[in-house]
C-alpha cells in the first residue's frame, strides 16, 4: 500500500477519534444568567435578563480547541425589574414578542485565541432578523464532578450589538440632547453546563 493510502487512513482515524471524544453539554438554567445592558438617557446603565432559555455546547473537554454552541431564549421572559418597562420591551416598539416569541443563536465557527479564550461566530436571530455576530468567550478550563454524578464546567460570553441591525428602532430624543436609549446593547452570558444529565435545582 502506498504512502497516500496510509496518510488518508491516518487523517480519517484522527478525525474519527476527535468526533468520538466530543461530548454535548447542556446549559443548567438554575445556575446560568442570560443578560444584557444598555445605556438609558446617556447617563445610566439598565440591566435586564431572560428567565427562560435552553442551550448546548459540543466540544472535546480534553482538547477544546473548537466548540459548537446553540441556544434558544423565550423573549416573553424578559425582565428588567420594572413591570412597565418590561411591557414596553415586549411591545411592537421593541421585541414584539407576540410575533417573535423566541431569540436564537447557532454558532458557525469558533477559534481558540489563547488557552481558555475563544472567538465564537454565529447567527443571532431576533425580532425575525438573522445577523452574524462574534462573541468573546472564556471557559472550559475547569471541570468538576456534579452533585448527582456527571461533570460540570462553565463559560462566560460577551458581545456588543447594534439593536437597529435587528429592527429594534424605537427611540426618543431628549430636550437636552441625546436619546432615551442607546443603539449599542451588551450581551452577557454566564453559563454553567452539565454532562450526563446532572441537573440540579438548588
Amino acid at each position: 500500500m502506498n504512502r497516500t493510502f496510509w496518510l488518508a487512513a491516518l487523517i480519517l482515524t484522527a478525525f474519527a477519534s476527535t468526533n468520538l471524544s466530543a461530548a454535548t453539554w447542556s446549559v443548567d438554567p438554575a445556575h446560568t444568567n442570560v443578560g444584557f445592558s444598555v445605556k438609558h438617557m446617556m447617563v445610566s446603565t439598565v440591566h435586564g435578563s431572560f428567565n427562560t432559555f435552553s442551550g448546548t455546547a459540543t466540544f472535546d473537554e480534553k482538547a477544546p480547541a473548537t466548540v459548537a454552541m446553540e441556544g434558544t431564549i423565550d423573549a416573553t421572559s424578559i425582565t428588567t425589574n420594572n413591570e412597565r418597562r418590561d411591557g414596553h420591551l415586549k411591545s411592537p416598539d421593541f421585541f414584539d414578542v407576540a410575533n417573535f416569541p423566541t431569540i436564537t443563536f447557532k454558532s458557525t465557527k469558533s477559534e481558540m485565541s489563547a488557552p481558555g479564550k475563544y472567538k465564537v461566530t454565529g447567527d443571532l436571530t431576533m425580532h425575525g432578523i438573522t445577523k452574524p455576530i462574534v462573541m468573546d468567550m472564556e471557559g472550559f478550563t475547569d471541570f468538576v464532578a456534579g452533585p448527582k454524578g456527571g461533570s460540570r464546567t462553565g463559560a462566560s460570553l460577551t458581545a456588543t450589538i447594534n439593536r437597529h441591525d435587528f429592527g429594534l428602532n424605537w427611540n426618543k430624543a431628549l430636550e437636552a440632547g441625546g436619546v432615551m436609549v442607546s443603539d449599542s446593547v451588551k450581551i452577557t452570558l454566564d453559563l454553567e453546563l452539565e454532562k450526563a444529565g446532572d441537573v440540579s435545582t438548588k
